[in-house]
């Protein structure tokens, strides 16, 4: 009990749950525009694991963790992209193509790694280090906790205000919303649903590839086969926690961030608690707190909904 108690007041701790809410919060706002325009991107999953691996083939080959970065991003987009092609032109169950999108990235991640890579082994991977910011940094506690991590940390937190500001500051904040309540009356207006379901949904790849390129190259600097590990569902469970807002998206993320790191410390405790148990923490809590919420919380009105011009 001491041990645990311990665990619970290091500072170490809640450094690793501020680290593993960034991939989470990532995903969860692109989710969020998305959603807010009236599309369920279940591909999420996709899109983070597509990015995390355009993220380490683009460093490896290259040499420059940067330009790693920016090709993990261009692929969840390009995920984004067929998703967006079938659910939103084409008028395909939303879901439905998710779902398979998910499962057919898992399968061509998996063998472009055994392709590449003699055996999935992975050469040395240029990643992003840690920014130990100069008198922050030996704050007592905080400066362990929010001034000795990866820029990630740092685009994620400024990301919060500015998809904020976007959706409820602007007017093309305004269309998107206007979209995802009642697209017909939007398209009389003149406005293109279509175009901004668009946006939505390539918005939404690129933030999850951001998340994807940072668990490959600022995380565990490598690629593994199925390294998102659901974190793209919890995503999805995050944006209906938060009830669409980014703002309360970051605390629902570092709840699901903070069991996770949890999880992890308690492995190398003398606890003796099953391993299998605890990787299964944030999990199960995903689904409690979920079904806590469900039932509760009010979507956009069209959401799921596909929309063609009359």
């Amino acid at each position: 009990m001491q041990e645990f108690l311990e665990i619970l007041g290091s500072a170490a701790l809640y450094a690793a749950a501020v680290r593993l809410l960034v991939p989470l919060l990532f995903a969860a706002i692109g989710e969020i525009f998305a959603e807010r325009a009236g599309l369920v991107n279940v591909g999420l999953e996709a899109m983070m694991l597509m990015g995390a691996f355009g993220g380490v083939l683009g460093a490896v080959d290259t040499g420059s963790a940067v330009l790693g970065l920016i090709i993990g991003v261009a692929c969840g987009v390009t995920v984004a992209a067929i998703q967006a092609a079938i659910a939103i032109n084409l008028g395909g169950n939303q879901i439905v193509s998710g779902i398979a999108l998910n499962i057919a990235v898992l399968g061509l991640t998996s063998f472009l790694a055994l392709t590449i890579w003699r055996n999935g082994n992975v050469p040395p991977v240029p990643g992003f280090g840690i920014l130990d910011l100069p008198a922050l940094a030996s704050i007592p506690f905080l400066g362990t906790v929010l001034f000795r991590q990866t820029v990630f940390v740092y685009v994620a937190i400024i990301a919060v205000p500015v998809a904020w500001w976007a959706m409820t500051r602007t007017t093309w904040g305004l269309r998107l919303r206007a979209c995802g309540e009642d697209p017909r009356a939007v398209d009389s207006l003149g406005i293109p649903v279509l175009g901004l379901r668009w946006q939505t949904m390539l918005i939404a790849g690129a933030l999850a590839g951001l998340g994807g390129v940072f668990i490959s190259l600022a995380d565990v600097m490598t690629f593994s086969n199925d390294i998102s590990a659901g974190r793209g569902f919890i995503a999805l469970a995050v944006v209906i926690i938060a009830r669409w807002s980014p703002v309360k998206a970051v605390f629902a993320a570092l709840l699901f961030g903070g069991l996770e790191a949890l999880a992890l410390r308690l492995q190398t405790t003398n606890l003796h608690l099953p391993t299998d148990l605890l990787l299964a923490l944030p999990y199960v809590a995903t689904l409690l707190v979920y079904a806590g919420v469900v039932g509760r919380t009010v979507a956009p009105a069209a959401l799921g909904r596909s929309y063609t011009r009359a």
